[in-house]
């Protein structure tokens, strides 16, 4: 087929998915993307987060008003840039990519990515495993290389089923990830708050205390303005900047435009909040205090500490849980992400084949405990190497029309490579990097300049290779190939029989969800509130202490069990349309 020809319905039909804007009839509303936030961004590497903040020395107010600008700004940046053309294109960005740069350029972006997603679940692993050193009682891994045997050999466990499970049994997990978000916002919290009555017990001598208070006490022993070695910390513009560079890589270069395209509005990009404002923010805090709380009580140093232990002072079996689960469903995540963009790289290899291939890397890179301790520049660099690409293609899509340049220009004039693309990506990174080599700018926020950057390099090379030339054959045959799949997706639409799509509204399937909320959810709620409020000496706090860690590891199988069985119920009611009483229960 030439650049010109306009495949018919029937080519379209066996075209793959991913390669066409997903269609109206697949698209979803606001409450969807809420959940799909919370669960991806309350994961285990917050307590990693939390207690750096505090390692670092942050003040209580920088950190409190400093982590709100910083996640709303992530929250916007979601809503502005990557929102608005994922809903314009309905595509991924991937796809997106290869009609703007073109293969070599989509291959080299997608090695960056595996790269990037191998590290997040490296540490995610990491992070893992400390749960079970936790419960072994072997020594925190404080150096950047493993001093353990014990260690090594329990990350690459729990590596190894990571990996496994992300080659083959990935679709149960993501299911599992998705009813795990309300649980662990719960236990981030109720950690944090049971702790609060023995950190102030040994400070102050009592166990209970009012806010101003508490708000001295938080000031005084966690969030004191000075680091581990006794200097001035990190302020409130250092804070504002890792909230918001710690997912640059998701809406600066774009990468959530996969999951933003079945939005029904752009809106709905603010429902990153989810994810931004508990999973970075109160979770953020939550661990910290966790940390400061542990460090204090245990008389060690917070860099001494590793999540595990932190999460099993704090909540017990459920912090076992907490470390485990979080770690495990966004560690499979990633590594399920990292395996597509290997297959993108090496397109004759089977999914399965790659993913293992990334996974052996993956097991080895999770022993090195300096992974997740630097996860916070880490990721800070991860934005910067990808954010070249999300200026790239916010330049084709919105600046050409600005100016009149014609949009695939590359692919319309039938070059080979997009030269510009590439040159302005190496460009880029030589800026970016080289701002912070030279000390010009503090790394977590070169991805802004490095994105700049990158737009108005490849608006000027980009016109010089034709980029500002028409060309109405090419341009004809683009549009009408947009309406034969529009055409074809109707068609689908009508075939597929959406009436058969129902919503389970069966009595069980209310009790199921009642029983969840209440005894996975409320009842750990009331528990920590009661050891937080009605513990007015340490006799008390101590037995209500052993109530919340004894009842609360219950209400965990419980929640899971029953979250569990509901959303598989809802599963088979959507499937098969066939109403939830005539469904068995099994």
């Amino acid at each position: 087929m030439d650049k010109t020809s306009i495949p018919s319905i029937e080519s379209i039909a066996q075209m793959d998915e991913e390669q066409l804007p997903i269609p109206q009839h697949k698209l979803h509303n606001w409450p969807h993307f809420f959940g799909l936030y919370g669960a991806e961004h309350v994961a285990a590497t917050e307590f990693v987060f939390g207690a750096t903040f505090v390692a670092l020395g942050a003040g209580l107010w920088d950190v409190l008003i400093g982590l709100i600008i910083g996640n709303t700004l992530a929250t916007l940046s979601f809503t502005l840039l990557a929102a608005p053309i994922a809903v314009d294109t309905r595509l991924s960005l991937y796809t997106y990519l290869d009609r703007i740069a073109g293969g070599l350029t989509s291959r080299l972006y997608n090695g960056a990515n595996v790269l990037v997603f191998a590290v997040i679940s490296a540490a995610m692993i990491t992070v893992s495993a400390t749960a079970f050193t936790a419960l072994a009682e072997l020594p925190a891994q404080v150096a950047p290389y493993p001093t353990s045997i014990w260690f090594v050999v329990t990350v690459v466990a729990v590596a190894v089923v990571v990996v496994l499970v992300a080659a083959f049994g990935f679709n149960a997990v993501a299911d599992f990830a998705g009813i795990c978000a309300p649980w662990l916002m719960v236990m981030f919290t109720t950690g944090g708050m049971v702790l609060v009555p023995a950190l102030t017990e040994a400070v102050t001598g009592y166990t209970t205390l009012g806010l101003s208070d508490f708000l001295q006490l938080s000031a005084a022993t966690v969030w004191t303005g000075t680091n581990a070695e006794g200097a001035p910390g990190i302020g409130m513009f250092e804070i504002i900047g890792f909230a918001w560079a710690a997912n640059t890589f998701a809406h600066f270069g774009l990468i959530d435009m996969a999951l933003l395209r079945y939005a029904k509005k752009k809106i709905y990009g603010l429902n990153s909040a989810a994810g931004m404002m508990f999973g970075h923010y109160v979770a953020w805090i939550s661990a910290g205090f966790m940390g400061a709380a542990v460090a204090e009580l245990t008389k060690t140093s917070i860099v001494l500490l590793d999540p595990g232990k932190v999460a099993w002072y704090a909540l017990a079996w459920s912090g076992f849980v907490v470390v485990v689960v979080a770690g495990w469903t966004t560690a499979n995540s990633n590594l399920y992400r990292a395996g597509l963009a290997a297959q993108a790289v090496f397109p004759n290899q089977h999914r399965t084949k790659v993913t293992l291939m990334v996974g052996a890397a993956v097991v080895f890179a999770s022993c090195f405990p300096f992974v997740y301790q630097q996860m916070l520049p880490l990721l800070a660099y991860s934005g910067v190497l990808l954010v070249p690409i999300g200026g790239i293609v916010f330049a084709e899509h919105y600046v050409f029309r600005w100016l009149g340049y014609t949009r695939y220009w590359y692919r319309f004039k039938g070059l080979k490579h997009n030269v510009p693309a590439l040159a302005t990506w190496a460009i880029s990174l030589v800026v970016g990097f080289g701002l912070n080599v030279f000390g010009i700018m503090p790394y977590f926020y070169i991805f802004l300049p490095t994105w700049a950057v990158s737009i108005i390099v490849y608006v000027l090379l980009a016109k010089r290779y034709g980029a500002a030339e028409r060309y109405p054959e090419q341009e004809e045959a683009e549009r009408q190939f947009q309406a034969r799949v529009a055409e074809w997706q109707t068609k689908e639409a009508e075939a597929a029989g959406l009436g058969d799509y129902v919503k389970d509204t069966s009595a069980l399937s209310k009790v199921i969800k009642a029983v969840w909320i209440l005894i996975g959810l409320v009842v750990p709620s009331v528990l920590a509130w009661i050891t937080l409020f009605r513990s007015p000496n340490l006799y008390d706090y101590y037995v209500n202490l052993d109530q919340f860690y004894g009842i609360t590891i219950w209400c965990t199988v419980i929640y899971f069990v029953f979250a569990y069985w509901g959303l598989k119920r809802s599963k088979a009611v959507r499937k098969s349309g066939v109403p939830a009483a005539a469904i068995s229960a099994a």
